[in-house]
């Protein structure tokens, strides 16, 4: 019986996706038009209640955007044709405290800080081609090209 339980518990292991092994980074708040996900080799559709993990890169189409809230209560908005690659995400609901590093490769992005860039300001940074941003507790919009 017990190495029955073992096989099961191994087998039930194996079968889970990579992504639900890891922890949430945020969530999907709002999607409009063609909003995908590229997951390790994968693209998938995005629809509000999704959740968005480290390493997940969000992409719009044209005439599309979406709204992700981080769990540190970040909100990020994209817009059309938006590429971002949310490369880093640690965050302490004890203290607070963390780190993020997401780097918009085109398109726009509006950021309302939250936790993370309260906390320690200048923890939370955006990149861009061209620069890497800083945050420091506020509210700001970016657009590449």
């Amino acid at each position: 019986m017990t190495r029955w339980c073992v096989a099961l518990f191994a087998l039930i292991a194996a079968a889970l996706p990579a992504a639900a092994q890891e922890q949430s980074i945020g969530q999907i708040n709002t999607a409009t038009g063609t909003v995908s996900v590229t997951r390790g080799a994968q693209t998938l559709p995005l629809k509000v209640g999704d959740q968005v993990y480290q390493k997940d890169v969000v992409q719009t189409g044209k005439d599309s955007s979406a709204g992700i809230t981080f769990v540190d209560n970040s909100v990020f908005s994209t817009g059309p044709e938006s590429r971002l690659a949310l490369d880093q995400f640690h965050f302490d609901s004890g203290s607070f405290k963390g780190d993020m590093l997401a780097k918009l490769q085109k398109g726009t992005l509006t950021v309302v800080s939250g936790d993370i860039a309260r906390s320690a300001p200048g923890n939370m940074k955006i990149q861009t081609p061209t620069a890497i941003l800083g945050v420091r507790g506020t509210t700001f919009a970016i657009e590449v090209h």
